[in-house]
């Protein structure tokens, strides 16, 4: 698996969903399916007048999420820029030629209120349900990078054992200290719940053990 893939699994999937924040702070979602896929990028067409370009044009943070029939969930976490004014009209009439049922939507001239928006940087994390333990991974895309998630056994561990016993997935060696597979976690916390010694910490936490 990698970035590339997983933008073309989101290309699969179709309509995705966009997840912003408004003017007072407050979660907005919307099912997005204007949109042009390129292997290291993403490009999607909204209207001037939304709330979503606002909200976009204010502040660009944005997270996209996919899931596929195989229990797939890819989210793609980024910064939107709107493309410069010279591609406004060319990245349109792609996506209006990939998108037919857009004809509809905006007749002629009238999808001339839209804007188009790239997706050129960020972090895509793949998480498969689907299989036995779990897989998940997070790919950068355009030099893109993201603060790391989950759960770390520190030196403080004494071995004994309560961790592997309370993970749902089996995740974890045994060693000085256990050790988390990363790729197989569920981030769950069951692990930092039970553990006797406190010796699993978040893995965003700065602990030198």
């Amino acid at each position: 698996m990698d970035a590339k893939t997983c933008l073309k699994k989101l290309q699969y999937v179709g309509v995705l969903a966009f997840a912003t924040v408004d003017g007072q702070g407050n979660p907005q979602v919307r099912n997005i399916s204007a949109i042009h896929y390129e292997p290291d990028a993403l490009y999607f067409f909204t209207a001037r007048g939304k709330d979503f370009c606002r909200e976009l044009l204010a502040d660009g943070r944005v997270q996209v999420l996919g899931y596929t029939k195989y229990k797939e969930m890819i989210r793609l976490s980024a910064r939107a820029v709107p493309v410069p004014a010279g591609e406004q009209e060319k990245w349109t009439e792609v996506i209006f030629a990939e998108q037919p049922y857009l004809a509809n939507v905006y007749p002629g001239k009238t999808r001339e209120i839209g804007m188009i928006f790239a997706i050129r940087q960020g972090t895509v994390e793949y998480f498969n349900l689907g299989v036995h333990p779990i897989f998940r991974e997070t790919y950068p895309i355009g030099g893109g990078s993201a603060a790391p998630k989950g759960y770390r056994i520190t030196k403080s561990c004494i071995g004994c054992g309560v961790c592997v016993a309370h993970c749902p997935q089996q995740c974890i060696a045994e060693g000085t200290p256990f050790a988390i597979r990363q790729e197989n976690c569920l981030h769950c916390g069951a692990c930092y719940e039970n553990c006797p010694a406190g010796a699993v910490k978040r893995r965003n936490e700065d602990d030198p053990a």
